[in-house]
């Protein structure tokens, strides 16, 4: 198993979600985080002032998939959460040992 994690735009959210869902990928878990990248954040005008964010909001989803879902999921958040700008965000993946169900005392390895 692997457990995927894509940090994306928050005005993304719905139409990766979407994406997800129509291809049968349902569970997930959803965060609001601050961040920042290769933009370093950004200039905004603040009541006539100019001001720098240094972290914008973000969206990070994470999934407990098996293997040979991951290369699926990757496509999905890329084509639904591209707008082709900087802050688009990463996607991780990173090995998961053993997933174990609170419910039912399920495990999974």
């Amino acid at each position: 198993m692997k457990m995927v994690q894509a940090i994306i735009r928050s005005e993304k959210l719905d139409s990766v979600k979407k994406a997800l869902e129509e291809k049968g990928f349902i569970s997930m878990s959803i965060m609001e985080i601050t961040g920042r990248g290769e933009q370093k954040g950004i200039t905004l005008e603040y009541r006539g002032a100019m001001v720098e964010v240094d972290t914008l909001p973000k969206i990070m989803i994470q999934m407990a998939v098996n293997d040979e879902d991951v290369d699926p999921i990757i496509a999905i958040v890329r084509a639904a959460g591209r707008t082709g700008n900087f802050g688009d965000g990463k996607i991780f993946v990173w090995p998961l040992d053993l997933m174990a169900k609170v419910r039912t005392d399920e495990v999974w390895r």
